[in-house]
């Protein structure tokens, strides 16, 4: 992710990544991690039961009552790319949204996309189709549903931001979240039940839009009241200043006068 140059800077400068990690994805990448790590140390009997106690697998959750599993799914991780990529994403992603909403409505967010994700899954996997049947037994692990719902509300917050998508093609963040969740639902349709199932990412997208555009406004009004103002008092400020780079630009015409207002 390129780094923007600041206001004070003549130069244009790009790293990879938003910076620091913060509080709250330290901490979830710690537990993450943590269990991974443990899967590696202890015997492999155990990690295969630990894994089929801790995943989300629906028929457990519909016929025997494992809610747990709708909470711990989100630490458990299918091998090394598979964590590392999550990881990585939660780390580039989600650190700017911490820094805004700070770290408690971080990890409300985070926690209620994951477990909202798994929810939907158990949903659908009832649904009365070849893929959802096979869905209904498999075994779902990874945090990608709470990630997914990260995606979707950067894409909220920063739509015309550029990213590079496979480190090679610049499109805005909005446009790399639509993609993201029709590759998610075209592969859901003949998902064939592995260990992360498609649908919990099409759920993660699905609960963090609806919380963060409907629920949000009616559990804490207040709090979307100063958002609103917020946001009109920025747009006013816009209006009210042209930005321009600094130097020489072509062309003629008032536009190109170098005492204008300039915030």
């Amino acid at each position: 992710m390129p780094r923007y140059p600041s206001r004070y800077s003549s130069q244009s400068s790009f790293s990879f990544g938003p910076g620091p990690i913060s509080t709250a994805i330290k901490i979830i990448i710690g537990v993450n991690v943590a269990v991974f790590v443990a899967g590696y140390i202890l015997p492999s009997l155990w990690v295969q039961e630990s894994t089929k106690i801790l995943g989300l697998v629906p028929t457990f959750v519909v016929e025997f009552g494992w809610i747990w599993q709708v909470f711990t799914y989100m630490f458990v991780h299918a091998g090394p790319m598979h964590i590392l990529f999550n990881m990585l994403t939660l780390w580039m992603f989600g650190t700017e949204l911490e820094r805004i909403w700070g770290t408690r409505f971080f990890l409300k967010f985070y926690f209620i996309s994951g477990i909202g994700a798994a929810v939907i899954t158990v949903l659908v996997s009832l649904l009365p189709f070849a893929p959802t049947h096979q869905l209904y037994r498999s075994n779902i692990v990874g945090a990608s549903g709470a990630v997914y719902g990260l995606l979707l509300a950067y894409a909220l917050y920063f739509p015309n931001r550029q990213i590079y998508m496979y480190f090679v093609f610049p499109i805005p963040v909005r446009i790399f979240v639509l993609i993201m969740g029709g590759l998610a639902f075209m592969s859901s349709m003949s998902d064939n039940g592995g260990g992360v199932a498609n649908a919990t990412h099409l759920g993660g997208l699905l609960v963090g839009y609806v919380y963060l555009k409907g629920l949000r406004m009616r559990l804490s009004p207040w709090a979307e009241v100063k958002y609103r103002y917020v946001k009109w008092k920025i747009g006013r400020a816009r209006k009210k200043f042209d930005v321009y780079s600094g130097g020489r630009s072509e062309g003629r015409g008032d536009s190109n006068r170098w005492d204008r207002r300039v915030h």
